[in-house]
């Protein structure tokens, strides 16, 4: 556990309001040469949600996120605050749609669109499960994998993780050849959050952005850590099916359809410890050899 790492990102998630509709974020102080894609949506998730208003009916449930639709435009700028404009683009009877700019230096990084929806009953099913995984406990962290590179990773390895993510294949640093087209990570937040549903969502956004687009090399033998590798998030997706705790374990099931003209895509279904289906996310973005 490390929540000294998870109350920073806690930190980095709480937008500051500057005016109507607008808000700024920051970035952590690390040495980084572009801004984290899931970053910036984690935060732009934030900003949409403080747009939709809960209504005077106290008997009303609060609208959540369903679903997310973003596009990453421009790496953003570590050094300099991310400004957030929100479009209210429509509150109806059941949903709510908003539009997010992230804007750096005058230009825009980023947008998203999230959808926003009363609960309500209607048919349910979902997709099983994998079984025959490992379990998180029965797996390294982070730190546990890593010491073995630290000759070459350095100081690294001891980089304190808000996501404490625990691969049931092999990871990055440890692959060798062509590998089937997918993987399986169980993740969470390495430490205790509070109970706020949006919260809990903006941090699932935030960790989904760290293994996706990685899928997409396995079938190829190829990793980031070979250096010869350019990969970019180009747009991301995500439906929200169940409530969740982001700070309980979570299987990310991520399988890769296909990879052409540079660009590789990842697929991925997280499921809670108990097994139901809480969420959907895809994600394309540029995969290709240094130019």
């Amino acid at each position: 556990m490390d929540q000294r790492a998870v109350d920073d990102l806690i930190t980095l998630l709480d937008l500051e309001p500057i005016e109507v509709n607008i808000f700024r974020g920051l970035s952590p102080d690390e040495d980084r040469q572009r801004v984290f894609g899931g970053q910036v949506a984690g935060q732009a998730l934030v900003a949409a949600a403080r747009t939709v208003d809960e209504g005077d009916d106290p008997d009303t449930p609060s609208r959540t996120v369903h679903s997310l639709h973003a596009y990453f435009l421009r790496p953003g700028d570590p050094n300099v605050p991310i400004i957030y404009e929100v479009d209210r683009t429509r509150d109806g009877r059941s949903f709510s749609t908003r539009r997010v700019k992230a804007i750096q230096h005058g230009q825009s990084i980023f947008t998203l669109s999230a959808s926003f929806q009363t609960p309500e009953d209607g048919f349910d099913h979902q997709f099983p499960m994998p079984e025959g995984l490992p379990g998180p406990d029965e797996l390294p962290d982070f730190h546990e994998r890593m010491e073995k590179h630290r000759d070459v990773l350095g100081a690294f390895v001891d980089r304190p993780r808000p996501i404490d993510t625990r691969y049931c294949e092999d990871g990055p640093f440890d692959r060798e050849g062509d590998l089937p087209p997918f993987q399986n990570v169980w993740l969470k937040a390495n430490g205790v959050l509070p109970d706020d549903p949006v919260l809990q969502v903006c941090v699932l956004t935030y960790a989904s952005d760290m293994t996706l687009l990685d899928t997409s090399l396995l079938p190829h033998g190829e990793t980031l850590v070979d250096g010869d590798i350019f990969m970019a998030s180009l747009d991301h997706a995500m439906w929200f099916h169940r409530p969740f705790r982001a700070d309980a374990w979570m299987l990310f099931a991520q399988d890769t359809p296909s990879s052409s003209s540079g660009r590789g895509l990842g697929r991925g279904l997280v499921f809670d410890a108990s097994g139901q289906l809480v969420a959907s996310a895809v994600q394309e973005g540029v995969v290709r050899r240094n130019r």
